[in-house]
């Protein structure tokens, strides 16, 4: 299905009835990492997973997609399907959106996960980094997907899920350029919302991995500590959507968000 969102297509799909969720996938993917979790988690939930704008099927709507933008993509969708609460769960940039939403819709939110994702805004090496992606990607934009993709795996995750990480790079490859590099820019530039996880009353969870090379477990522990929000190490690197998907399901079916 299709909605409008800045004169962008923008690209959802809804599953189950119950409780709505919202799942919101990280850079470099789009919905179909949820794919494996539809069937299980549409007995509980009804399911919304969408391609965040740049990303998949869904339209370009700005030089930089900032997370206060994608956000409120989220939130016209919620009020296009009459959904006044929600759960919110985020892998990576998902959960920067998550954060951002939770901050400009805090009534409309009912529960937040975030999946390997923090609330820190980035540092010096890494804003480094985003800068030179945003130089080479379009000259080599083959190249700087491979290595970023592979990147956020282990190096014994890089083996065992060869053909995972192949499929995803051949998706990302397909992504329109100015897409990726708008979401680049908008990642680079976001603020610190530690405040703001601290602030959600609702029930919130960190899943962290502990070989993850982007938000490292020091890093999940402190933010953990910080803003008084629970936390579940799992085994494996950064893409525990992928890593963990027995864990997680289970997880995310059990944990009780809208009665605790």
């Amino acid at each position: 299905m299709v909605f409008q969102f800045r004169k962008a297509p923008q690209f959802y799909q809804t599953h189950g009835k119950g409780p709505a969720m919202v799942l919101l996938h990280g850079f470099l993917e789009d919905g179909t990492i949820w794919d494996r979790y539809v069937d299980h988690l549409s007995k509980k939930y009804f399911l919304i997973v969408l391609d965040l704008p740049g990303h998949g099927k869904s339209g370009v709507v700005a030089k930089t997609h900032s997370m206060e933008l994608m956000a409120e993509a989220v939130y016209e969708l919620l009020q296009l399907l009459k959904i006044d609460t929600v759960v919110l769960v985020g892998h990576s940039m998902g959960g920067y959106v998550s954060l951002a939403f939770a901050e400009m819709h805090p009534e409309t939110l009912s529960g937040l996960v975030l999946l390997n994702s923090t609330p820190e805004a980035d540092g010096p090496e890494r804003i480094e980094n985003r800068n030179r992606a945003l130089e080479m990607i379009p000259k080599e934009k083959e190249k700087i997907i491979g290595m970023a993709l592979s990147n956020l795996f282990s190096e014994n995750a890089r083996t065992l899920y060869c053909d995972e990480i192949k499929k995803l790079k051949q998706q990302a490859n397909g992504f329109a350029t100015e897409g990726i590099l708008a979401n680049i820019r908008g990642m680079r530039d976001r603020k610190d919302r530690t405040s703001i996880l601290t602030a959600v009353s609702k029930t919130k969870w960190l899943l962290c991995g502990d070989q993850d090379p982007v938000v490292p477990l020091k890093t999940s522990r402190n933010v953990s500590k910080k803003t008084g929000t629970p936390i579940q190490i799992l085994h494996g690197s950064h893409m525990g959507w992928l890593e963990n998907e027995a864990n997680i399901k289970d997880f995310l079916l059990f944990v009780d968000f809208f009665y605790t």
